[in-house]
């Protein structure tokens, strides 16, 4: 999706997918990844490199519940924020504490902040990794936190990690490892051993003994991928796009495929599936330890982009596998192989090769799989078991929408032939429960039981425990897009229960026993903090931050106005300076405002931000929620089917007339606009429909939606061939002659996200018209622009062009 990278979480892994009874169903990387909120300190799932901390992957009990407003693409520079000094010779004096600087937003107040946690399988422990100021122990140490006391101490030093390898893992491993949140290391089902992976060496850490043994060497780095077996007798990982298997004791490594071309990927997880489709993990074990079934993509016929390394004197070319809209996409299959070796059968569905996708697969019992089937257009999700041993399959649920589906596809599988999925068909994203013939899976249709959950609110995530079944969720709060509570609910629709306050921000996992859950949480009126709470409801203090000064002459609020439509409610978040002067004060607009997820604005603490600096500078920053954005119900997001501008824009200059006449400080004639990824796309279309805005900032832009991936192009546009007037009318290049304003446009050369050549190719019109712009590129980053070098170059960069080309008095 197009987003950026945010900050680490705290006690809670990043989004990953496993799938079977232990299912993590949470908001699709990312659902995708998914673009920055406004809050620094909002611990949303971590991408790119402000992952501080390991995540892990795939837990034995993944029981996350992840709910926060969506990663939006770098719409505050808050979250972008890898800076290490104040913005330059403009930053006032630091003689007052409510002055705020690049370097407070980039540590926020989350300093010694327990982050990315995991529970033991036996649920006694939970556990994470210290960081640089961690009071519980040294960087690098694994800290275990007992969840009846709270009591933290150190479960395995750096010292003693550090003995297992002195091999240092290469930067672009752990950049790949950071933007997709893959581990570090991870439990072993029996609660008493860790398996850390040292770029690509799996080592076995007895903790009672506190040393380790050498598995294997994959030679993969971050493409490993490795789980323990159920039974814990081997350990499975990829290598060379093949999957292998090795005994936890001794033994040599089989090899389960043997493939040879580079663009046939074995279990192995390709960049869209990635990116788009919120996959973490391509190959599971069975339940009894016998088999594994695995997704085998075949890339061969799906374009390449060079992505161009100049810094070399003979520069270096990354060739990536990257499907735009209308190109033939991975053509995908899932097979069954033999842990012991052998052949691998492959299930036969109905499938438009080259079209369709799989986006999730798993084991209902050691005989049968279930397998998921998206249609290209995403209008019809099926939903297939499948005989591993005859190969026989049967189509056993479906879901339908005339337009597009775009909601969470995990599917839960629960004892006693059951399973969980989650659909919008009412109108909003809620929890429906099916039941099948336990022993015979494929001897009917599954059937439909009841709706779980139902009303004005949207589920974003669930998990369940499988001993007492029990449904844990986070939704939005009935009416109100702002906040999330976190509640569980029986399959049989009673016992339902809140099981915290609302906040605008939080995370929360749930220990395999269903006993405690370990909470982060914040709103406007409480600034972050970590707890560890019975289900029961009595919580103990983990952690607490230590708010700054309020950002000196600034306020901040959420706002509510009118779409343009007369109707819809938006919401919107207002950081103003002081000042009460008629038209005083230069606006800045900074939505996101494309399709994400989850709602945006939410009520969460947001100090300190890039905003304050800005409104400290003089500047007022707006951001709306236009129709289109997530959160809101399938209506709400469907606006931006075939449409990616004309009502997303409307909308915008409807919020900005509102607040324009609720705040006569507000210069009219004084307006900027500036966003990231797709942000930096709405900037462009802003700048090129509307002679209303003075300056600008894209980052990272898409300028023609031909150039951005297939899957999340076309699932609101259609197929180019369809929908050529939407393509050509949507994208900013096609007005770029029309541009008013002063624009800079931000590109990394290196970003495998939104590609270079949107920016290249928006230039080249401003060139023939003869319209002056500015442009900022950075060599070899990729979409995050991330390292503090070039954030802080970025960042005063952007803070120039306004108090250059905005603030100025209008003549």
């Amino acid at each position: 999706m197009l987003n950026a990278p945010i900050l680490s979480p705290y006690l809670a892994p990043a989004p990953h997918r496993s799938i079977g009874l232990y299912r993590l169903a949470v908001t699709p990387t990312a659902r995708r990844n998914r673009p920055p909120s406004a809050n620094p300190n909002n611990p949303i799932q971590p991408t790119l490199p402000q992952q501080r901390s390991i995540a892990l992957l795939h837990p034995p009990h993944p029981h996350l519940v992840n709910s926060t407003q969506p990663m939006r693409l770098f719409q505050h520079a808050a979250l972008l924020c890898l800076c290490t000094s104040a913005i330059a010779q403009t930053t006032p004096p630091p003689t007052d504490p409510g002055i705020r600087t690049l370097d407070q937003v980039m540590h926020g107040i989350s300093s010694g902040a327990p982050a990315s946690a995991i529970w033991s399988p036996d649920s006694k422990r939970l556990t994470y990794l210290a960081g640089d100021t961690d009071a519980n122990g040294k960087p690098g140490d694994i800290i275990q936190i007992d969840p009846d006391t709270g009591k933290a101490s150190v479960l395995a030093s750096a010292e003693q990690l550090s003995k297992l390898s002195a091999d240092a893992v290469n930067e672009k491993d752990k950049d790949h490892r950071a933007r997709y949140s893959m581990s570090d290391y991870l439990w072993a089902p029996d609660s008493k051993h860790l398996l850390l992976d040292n770029g690509g060496k799996l080592w076995l850490y007895d903790i009672a003994a506190a040393n380790g043994t050498l598995v294997v060497d994959t030679k993969s780095g971050s493409g490993d991928d490795p789980k323990f077996s159920p039974d814990a007798h081997f350990v499975s990982y990829l290598r060379n796009h093949n999957l292998y298997v090795h005994p936890v004791a001794n033994g040599n490594e089989t090899a389960l495929t043997n493939t040879n071309p580079d663009t046939l990927l074995n279990g192995e997880v390709d960049w869209v599936y990635l990116e788009e489709l919120d996959v973490r993990s391509n190959y599971f074990w069975s339940p009894d330890s016998k088999s594994i079934a695995y997704l085998q993509a075949d890339e061969a016929k799906v374009p390449t982009y060079p992505i161009t390394d100049f810094i070399p004197t003979h520069p270096t070319i990354d060739n990536q596998r990257y499907p735009q809209p209308g190109d033939p996409n991975p053509n995908v299959r899932v097979g069954i192989v033999p842990v012991k070796g052998g052949k691998t059968r492959f299930i036969d569905l109905p499938f438009s090769a080259g079209n369709d996708y799989i986006p999730r697969f798993g084991w209902v019992d050691p005989n049968t799989v279930f397998i998921q089937v998206l249609t290209r257009s995403h209008q019809h999700l099926n939903i297939y078991f499948a005989d591993v041993h005859s190969g026989k399959t049967r189509l056993v649920a479906s879901d339908n929408d005339p337009k597009f589906l775009d909601f969470s596809t995990d599917l839960n599988i629960l004892p006693h032939g059951r399973f969980l999925l989650q659909s919008w068909r009412d109108g909003h994203n809620h929890i429906y429960l099916y039941s099948f013939d336990e022993h015979h899976p494929l001897a009917a249709d599954a059937t439909l039981t009841r709706q779980l959950t139902q009303g004005d609110y949207e589920v974003e995530s669930l998990i369940v425990e499988p001993n007492t079944e029990t449904i844990f969720y986070t939704a939005t709060v009935e009416g109100d897009p702002t906040k999330k509570t976190f509640w569980s609910i029986q399959p049989d629709g009673t016992g339902k229960q809140k099981l915290t306050p609302d906040f605008g921000t939080f995370f929360t996992q749930v220990s395999p026993d269903g006993a405690h859950f370990n909470l982060y949480a914040s709103d406007r009126s409480a600034p972050p903090s970590v707890s560890i709470c019975t289900v029961a409801k009595s919580c103990i203090s983990l952690w607490k931050s230590k708010p700054l000064p309020p950002a000196t002459g600034v306020t901040s609020s959420i706002v509510t106005v009118t779409a343009a439509d007369g109707k819809t409610k938006l919401y919107g978040t207002l950081t103003l300076p002081a000042s009460t002067t008629a038209a005083s004060v230069p606006l800045i607009l900074n939505p996101y405002a494309g399709p994400t997820p989850n709602s945006g604005i939410v009520d969460t603490w947001g100090s300190p931000s890039f905003d304050e600096i800005l409104a400290q500078h003089g500047f007022a920053v707006l951001d709306v929620d236009s129709r289109g954005s997530g959160g809101r119900g399938r209506d709400f997001v469907q606006a931006a089917y075939r449409n990616f501008g004309p009502i997303q824009f409307s909308d915008q200059l409807a919020a900005l007339d509102q607040i324009l006449a609720r705040y006569p400080q507000l210069d009219p004639k004084r307006l900027g606009w500036w966003g990231w990824s797709w942000g930096g796309s709405f900037t462009l279309y802003a700048m090129t429909h509307s002679d209303r805005f003075r300056a600008g900032v894209a980052v990272a832009p898409v300028t023609d939606w031909r150039n951005y991936d297939s899957i999340y192009t076309e699932r609101f546009l259609g197929l180019p061939s369809e929908n050529a007037d939407a393509y050509k009318e949507d994208a900013p290049v096609t007005s770029a002659a029309k541009l008013k304003g002063r624009l800079l446009i931000a590109h990394g050369t290196g970003d495998d996200n939104v590609h270079l050549a949107n920016t290249i190719q928006f230039i080249q019109p401003l060139i023939d018209a003869g319209i002056p712009y500015d442009l900022q590129l950075f060599p070899r980053k990729t979409h995050s622009i991330a390292g503090p070098t070039a954030r802080n170059e970025l960042f005063n960069r952007i803070l120039w062009q306004f108090d250059t080309y905005l603030k100025p008095q209008a003549p």
